[in-house]
Formats: C-alpha cells, sequence, structure tokens
C-alpha cells in the first residue's frame, strides 16, 4: 500500500498516513529500494522499523535520516535513496515522470546525470498485470517505425541501464566472444612442410626399407593464442562500469584458458580463482568476499607497481596481451605512474587501455593519471556499451598502432 499522494508541507507530512498501516508503508518503500538495486533486505526492513519507533514522527528530517541510516551503506546509494523518498513519501503517483525516464532518448554529454534514473522509475511502476495464456489474443502491429530493443541495447550506455536491460545485457555476455590471433611459439611440431628439417624423425625413417632415399621429414612451428591478463579499475568512479564488466570477463574466464583477472583501486586483488566457478553468481559473491577496496580511492601506479613486482614475471610470459580497465582518474595524481606504465607495457607484447570516458566527444587527456599512461599503450580504445566491448575482439584481430599515433590533448 503506498501513502497518499500530493506534495505535502512538513508538518502535514505524517497527520495524512494511516497509522495503522504505516508499518505497511515502511515495508512497501524497502521493496521499492531492493527493486532499484539498493542490498536492502528483511533485516534492513526490520532495522528501519525499529529506527522509526525509536526516532518518532513528529519531524519529517528526522524521519529521513533515521531511515537512510539503516538503509544506506554506501555512498553511492544515497541519491537513490533521497529520489526515492521524495517520490514515495511526497507525491509517489509521479508517472509522467517516471515515463520519461524509461522512454529511449537521445543523450549528449550530459545525459548520464538524469534527475530521475531509469533503475529507480522502473521500480516504482506497478507490476504489469498477468494474462491468462488460454485468453490472450494475438495484436499484430506494424513494426516498422518501432525500436529494437537489441539494437537499442547496443548503443545504451551501462549506467544508464534498466534492471531488466541489465539482465539482458549479462545474458549478452555469455555469448561475446574474445578471439585472441595465434601466435608463433618456440615449440615445434611435425608438418608436412615446416620451415626446418626434422633430423631425428628423417634418420629413424631411413634405417628401414627405404635407407637413404627415405624423404625428409620436417617440423613447424607451434601456434597457441597468448595469455591474456585483465586490471579492472573498481574505484568509485568506475563502480557501475566495473559491476558490468565482472559478468564479461567471468564469461571470458570460463570461456578460454590462461585468462587471468585482477582488480585493483588502493590495493591489487587476484580474483582469477573466483571467477572460474561457473555460477556467475557464486563467483561475484566470492569476489565481493575477496576485494576489500571495492568503490573506493585510486592508486593506479602503487598497483601497477605491486604488479609488476609481483606478478608480472608469473602472468605476462608467452607474449601476453595487457587489458587495462580504468578511468585513468588517479588520487596520487600520476605519481610515479609514467615509470611503472612504461615497464608494464615492455613486459607484454601488447597493452590495450579500455576507458569508459572515450563514450564523451569532446574527451581530452588532461588528468594526470591518463596523460601519463596514454604514451605507453598500444591502443586506447572506450568501454561503455556492449557495442565497444563486440568491437574489442576487431581491434584485438588489427596490428597495433605505433605508440607515437597517440596524440596528447
Amino acid at each position: 500500500m503506498t501513502p497518499t499522494t500530493g506534495a505535502m508541507t512538513s508538518s502535514s507530512f505524517f497527520d495524512v498516513l494511516p497509522r495503522g498501516r504505516f508499518a505497511e508503508n515502511v515495508l512497501h518503500f524497502v521493496r521499492i529500494l531492493r527493486a532499484a538495486g539498493m542490498p536492502v533486505g528483511p533485516a534492513k526492513a526490520l532495522d528501519a522499523l525499529a529506527a522509526v519507533e525509536a526516532i518518532g514522527l513528529d519531524n519529517r528530517i528526522d524521519f529521513r535520516e533515521a531511515l537512510a541510516a539503516v538503509l544506506v551503506s554506501r555512498r553511492e546509494h544515497q541519491p537513490i535513496f533521497e529520489q526515492a523518498f521524495e517520490l514515495f513519501w511526497r507525491n509517489p503517483r509521479l508517472l509522467e515522470r517516471m515515463l520519461a525516464a524509461l522512454l529511449p532518448k537521445i543523450e549528449g554529454r550530459g545525459g548520464a546525470n538524469d534527475d530521475l534514473p531509469a533503475r529507480l522509475a522502473q521500480a516504482m511502476l506497478p507490476p504489469a498485470p498477468r494474462r491468462d495464456a488460454a485468453g490472450e489474443q494475438e495484436t499484430e502491429f506494424d513494426a516498422s517505425f518501432s525500436f529494437s530493443a537489441r539494437e537499442v541495447l547496443q548503443h545504451k550506455d551501462f549506467a544508464t541501464m534498466t534492471g531488466a536491460e541489465l539482465l539482458e545485457v549479462q545474458r549478452i555476455f555469455r555469448r561475446i566472444k574474445l578471439p585472441l590471433p595465434e601466435l608463433a611459439v618456440r615449440r615445434t611440431l611435425a608438418a608436412p612442410n615446416g620451415h626446418a628439417i626434422d633430423l631425428r624423425a628423417t634418420l629413424r625413417r631411413s634405417i628401414g626399407a627405404a635407407g637413404p632415399l627415405a624423404p625428409l621429414r620436417f617440423r613447424t612451428r607451434r601456434r597457441r593464442t597468448p595469455p591474456l591478463c585483465v586490471l579492472c579499475d573498481i574505484s568509485g568512479s568506475m563502480d557501475r562500469y566495473a559491476r558490468m564488466l565482472l559478468h564479461f570477463l567471468h564469461a571470458m574466464t570460463n570461456d578460454r584458458h590462461r585468462v587471468h583477472v585482477l582488480t585493483f583501486g588502493t590495493r591489487l586483488t587476484n580474483i582469477t580463482r573466483h571467477l572460474r566457478h561457473r555460477d556467475v553468481d557464486v563467483a561475484l559473491a566470492r569476489v565481493a568476499s575477496a576485494v576489500e577496496d571495492w568503490a573506493g580511492g585510486t592508486r593506479i601506479g602503487h598497483c601497477l607497481a605491486e604488479f609488476n613486482v609481483r606478478w608480472s614475471r608469473r602472468l605476462l610470459a608467452q607474449n601476453a596481451v595487457v587489458l587495462l580497465i580504468s578511468d585513468g582518474l588517479d588520487a596520487d595524481a600520476g605519481d610515479g605512474l609514467a615509470f611503472e606504465a612504461e615497464r608494464l607495457s615492455k613486459s607484454c607484447s601488447r597493452l590495450v587501455w579500455l576507458n569508459p570516458l572515450l563514450r564523451y566527444d569532446g574527451f581530452e587527456a588532461r588528468p594526470a593519471g591518463i596523460r601519463a599512461i596514454l604514451p605507453h599503450v598500444d591502443d586506447f580504445l572506450p568501454v561503455h556499451n556492449l557495442e565497444t566491448l563486440t568491437g574489442l575482439a576487431a581491434a584485438l584481430a588489427r596490428p597495433p598502432r605505433a605508440r607515437a599515433e597517440h596524440v596528447l590533448h
């Protein structure tokens, strides 16, 4: 049950609420926050009821702060809570505004910062009524001017997707392949026409009846896909993208061998073993328990230095390819970052930087962290929607550009 609609003043806010059903309204509010993506369960709902009972209903501000104290556990959830509180407890039927947030729109540079997130608008709408399959009539309509859901998802930013769209994208991740080109290694194998004569096999064959007339045997170099090492930024500025990209990294880790995934924010964490689990929910739950600096600060130089010392020689052998997923915003202002980025680029055969800030047409490499890393990368690509991820395979199939071609604005 939702509270009475219409704008209300602070003094008359609680006077119109039915006291006997007030607990149901609080529980309904908690369900809306959970549908909007906040981690609130039955325990948080009981804590909210206890907090309201302890603080009383005399002051609207105290009521809001009491709910926020027990329901908001992360800084990025605070805007969602505040907007949901205003909509639910003051004017919960702002249907026009919610529908406007759910409709497709053309976004400019600031399009992602909408007043009402689409995820919250979808959580506030009532559930669609269930229809009886036997009595449902088939309706024909002309779809020539309608949107294709799959096409819209290809170009839509991960940060602006609704909950249903995020689930659909996670299913698409399982079908995306990232085929790295096969490279020749030092080991060889027998082949009809190789680059070198196999003396041992030729001599063994000449001992038989053919004698010295036995045909020559050849060997050629083996071809194998190189190892792939992913360094994923999980700082506060990368939180929304990192959560989606972990689903993609889980599918990639279970699809191919020799894939290593490490996360970094203020510290470096190897999560490869956790992503090996086939169940994506179990894998991400293990990652969440292992990573202690999620959505915190960013010390890119410090984390790259730790990787170069502890992990580089173990993971970057045999022409390894490194994917660096980060926006380049460093809390240390690029201190020592140029040296560590150069050392990383010399340890691998190819360094690919995936940066979500490239979604802006007017992107300029002004932050110190970006300017320190950019001269040492082979490819500088965006990563903010499905189209950029599907285009990553094509980019890896092309030869890397010369590092001098990266222009610092």
